[in-house]
Formats: structure tokens, sequence, C-alpha cells
């Protein structure tokens, strides 16, 4: 079966041609950092105008790549949430028009959902059931996944998400966006041990993340050491130590849940989703961790990591096969919680 993805939960424009979930034929992906960057993150308004500027375009070249006309997709998929009401509206709406007019079946994708899925478009793929972190700029989510359509929520995050710590602590420091990349590349040259930031481990018996106290701490030991930025010569800790500390910080918690859940749950294999998946830091050290406690790690490209339409084409066909269909009365949803 050929699904046609559609992604715009964000602040990327993508569309992908999936064949039976596993093969991708085409996977573009349209970015707006260098829109977004000098506001230091994403503008709502901005974001949705140039997707309703790329979607048709894209989509287009997604087909080309493919080799394929519309007249041979069989499926649309579409992030229908959690994400920017404005920019999810785009690709609902296209998603609708293509479906109606090739009379052809919609189905509406949880955005998290096709980020753990996407580990089954690599070559060496987990088996059931298995546990699922996905860490993003807007979500740090914990599943036990027990089939492609049923995903138990063990735990989320009750503040800040992982990756927008990320890009507040580097926004704090001056790093530019996004500001993830530019931490886990600063953070090499750093000592993760330089500073011992607090880890917010919480109830013993929870799963949830909460990472604004953590950011806290990073805003007043820069208001502590403000020549850390300001004049960081003059400073015994540099700001790669301090990066490289915060990051070890995050890693810690992820880890630790992450660990906690699979043991838990009784499975042997973890996967690794999102964005801040794509993380140097926090990829070797799950691995490492996972390996002692004799737990597989599956962790997807980088370039399935961050948002794109392959995963939601992919999290499609699965749906699909299981009987899910969307109406046409379909709506953005902006929360996860609100989610079904």
């Amino acid at each position: 079966m050929m699904i046609l993805g559609i992604e715009t939960s964000c602040d990327e424009t993508a569309a992908a041609v999936v064949e039976d979930g596993r093969k991708i034929l085409s996977n573009m992906v349209a970015s707006q950092i260098s829109i977004h960057r000098k506001y230091g993150g994403v503008v709502p308004e901005l974001a949705s105008r140039k997707h309703v500027e790329s979607i048709v375009p894209v989509i287009n070249e997604a087909l080309s790549k493919a080799r394929i006309t519309m007249d041979e997709i069989e499926g649309v998929a579409v992030t229908r949430g959690p994400g920017l009401v404005g920019s999810l509206l785009v690709g609902i709406c296209v998603a609708k028009s293509i479906a109606y007019v090739k009379k052809i079946p919609l189905v509406a994708i949880n955005h998290l959902e096709g980020h753990v899925l996407a580990a089954f478009l690599e070559k060496e793929i987990p088996s059931f059931p298995f546990v699922a972190l996905v860490v993003s700029g807007g979500h740090t989510n914990l599943y036990y996944v027990s089939d492609f359509a049923a995903l138990e929520l063990m735990g989320q995050t009750r503040d800040d998400a992982a990756g927008e710590a990320f890009d507040k602590v580097a926004k704090l420091l001056h790093l530019g966006y996004p500001g993830g990349v530019i931490i886990d590349a600063l953070s090499k040259e750093g000592n993760p041990n330089a500073i011992n930031f607090p880890r917010a481990y919480m109830e013993k018996d929870t799963f949830d993340f909460s990472f604004s106290g953590l950011k806290t701490a990073v805003v007043n030991y820069v208001k502590q050491n403000p020549n850390i930025v300001e004049h960081p010569e003059s400073h015994t800790i540099s700001v790669a130590d301090l990066t490289a500390s915060f990051q070890e910080a995050v890693v810690d918690v992820l880890i630790s849940k992450t660990i906690k859940a699979a043991e838990e749950k009784g499975v042997g294999q973890i996967v690794l989703a999102g964005g801040v998946a794509s993380n140097s830091r926090l990829r070797a050290r799950l691995k490492d961790v996972a390996r002692d406690r004799g737990l597989k790690v599956y962790i997807p490209a980088p370039e399935l990591c961050t948002d794109n339409a392959a995963m939601v084409a992919a999290c499609g066909y699965y749906r699909l096969k299981r009987g899910f269909q969307s109406s046409f009365d379909l709506d953005a949803i902006s929360r996860n919680r609100d989610f079904d």
C-alpha cells in the first residue's frame, strides 16, 4: 500500500511516500529554521504562513522523488496533533482535499506515535512489546508499546520538555537557535561534571519528568557568575563546561526513567525517538547503560528523529491496516492529552 504522509505540526513542512509501512520512496522536508532563528524560537503565525507557501511544492517534490503520480497513492496520513493549531490546519486541509478528490482513505496521526513508529523505517526493527522514550522540543513522554496502534502513556513532562529546556538555556547563553544542536556540539568540548546541577527524579513511583527546576538552576548560576557569558576568559568554568553539565543532568534523568520503565514492564527493548534523540550524548549513554542491563536500544537515524512525514506515512499504513480511518470533519488538536 502506497501512503502519502503530510507533517506540519510545527515549523517543518514535510511530505513523504512510504510503501507498506517500511520502504521510504521519498521524504522531503522544507525547514523554517532561517525564518525563526532571529526570534530565538518558533513564531506560530510565521510558521503557518510558510506552511501555506510550501505545502503544495513539497508534496509535488515528494511524488516526483518517489517517481509516482497522485493516482497511485492509496491513502493519506496527516498529523492531527499535538502541535501548533495554525500549522496543523494547513496540512489537515490539504490532506482532506487530496483524500476527497482522489476518493482514498484519510487517517489522522498522533505526532508522538509517529515518532515511535519511525523505528520501523530502519533495517533493524524492534519487536513488541517495548518501552519508548519520545523526547523533543515540546514533549518528553514514556510509552509502553504492545502493538502498532497500542501505546500506553507511562509518564510525561509536567512542565518544560527536555528540548524546550535546551532551547531556553541556549537562548540564555546567547548561543543561537536551534539550541539543542548547538549545545550538543559545544558540550563535547566541556566537562559534564564541572557543575553539579540538580536532577529532578520526583516521586519514587512516577515516570513523569520535570526540567523547569534545572533550567532555573542554570539561570541562577549564570546570574551568580555573569563573567561566564560576558567575559568567559576570566572564568575557571567555561560555557562548554556549563552546557555539558546541564546536558548531563537532562540525560541522567531521561536514561534513569527509561531504564526503570523497561525493567518494571519486563521488556528487553527500548526505542528512543523524537528530535532530542539526535543528541549524541543521550544516544551513546543510553546504549551503554542499556547494554550493561541486558537491554537492546533502537534509535532511528537523525533525519527520522526530527519532524518528518515518513514516520507519519508509516504510522498511517499500520492504522489503516487495522481498520482506522478518519472522517472529513477532522480537526487539529494542540495538546496530546486531548487525544482519545
